[in-house]
């Protein structure tokens, strides 16, 4: 007796109907409906997984959306949709996800120039908002502050951009580059509250030499003035405590306990 397979499942190549499968999930303009499957049944699953990719890009990026007509906005978040291979399975990644697509995919010579810097800005607030590490405890002394190692908050970052992305709007759009860049740091506070600052290339370089590691004040400000090639750091270094002492009050920076 011959042995048969079911003629439902004979000579059906299963890889190939998932992979057509979601070809038109992903790109239903271009990629026709998989056979025998019905089309409403397509349109449900298509608006389920887009919906909600585009849904966690409209919290997360609520004024790169803003600059955009509904049609320019559907434009780009579909071609992110068809285009980009998210390498994490998480929802909560999707923003993350989406700021790699813009600055390794994305080609379009219609997008705004800061799309990118905006987007990586709007990222940052939303990471620093559900980040589960923790502040240091508070060390409220800081005497002889030049002699104290300081270390940069687990939940601050400092930032440099070619363009103002804290200013813009709808009503604020830069298209050229402004001849000094933006300086800022983006932090979460004891309160839990998300908070940015505007600073200067001075402190965005102070944070750099203590961003992962615990550093020397006097060490830093001194570092720094060789850098500027500064005959006479006096100044410097003053205004420098005076910087660190003022973000150190706003969590950004702490002394380092059991010196």
């Amino acid at each position: 007796m011959n042995a048969s397979l079911p003629k439902h499942t004979t000579g059906v190549d299963f890889k190939a109907k998932q992979l057509e499968f979601t070809a038109y999930i992903k790109d239903p303009f271009n990629n026709a409906i998989p056979e025998d499957v019905k089309p409403q049944r397509m349109e449900m699953y298509r608006e389920l997984f887009f919906n909600n990719v585009v849904g966690f890009l409209d919290s997360n990026f609520p004024v790169l959306k803003a600059l955009h007509t509904e049609k320019r906005w559907f434009e780009l978040t579909q071609d992110f949709f068809a285009k980009h291979s998210s390498e994490s399975p998480y929802f909560s990644e999707i923003p993350e996800e989406f700021i790699s697509y813009l600055q390794n995919e994305r080609h379009n010579p219609d997008d705004y120039p800061f799309l990118l810097e905006l987007a990586h800005y709007e990222w940052v607030e939303m990471a620093l908002s559900i980040a589960k590490e923790t502040l240091p405890s508070v060390v409220i002394n800081t005497g002889g502050l030049l002699l104290q190692q300081i270390q940069l908050s687990p939940l601050a970052v400092s930032l440099a951009y070619q363009y103002p992305v804290h200013e813009i709007s709808p009503d604020f759009l830069p298209l050229e580059v402004p001849a000094q860049a933006s300086y800022l740091i983006v932090y979460r506070n004891q309160e839990d509250e998300v908070n940015f600052i505007q600073t200067t290339a001075i402190t965005y370089r102070l944070l750099q030499l203590v961003d992962g590691k615990s550093q020397l004040v006097q060490t830093c400000l001194e570092q720094i003035a060789t850098e500027m090639n500064l005959s006479n750091s006096g100044s410097l270094i003053e205004n420098g405590v005076e910087i660190i002492q003022n973000l150190i009050e706003k969590n950004i920076l702490f002394i380092q306990k059991d010196q």
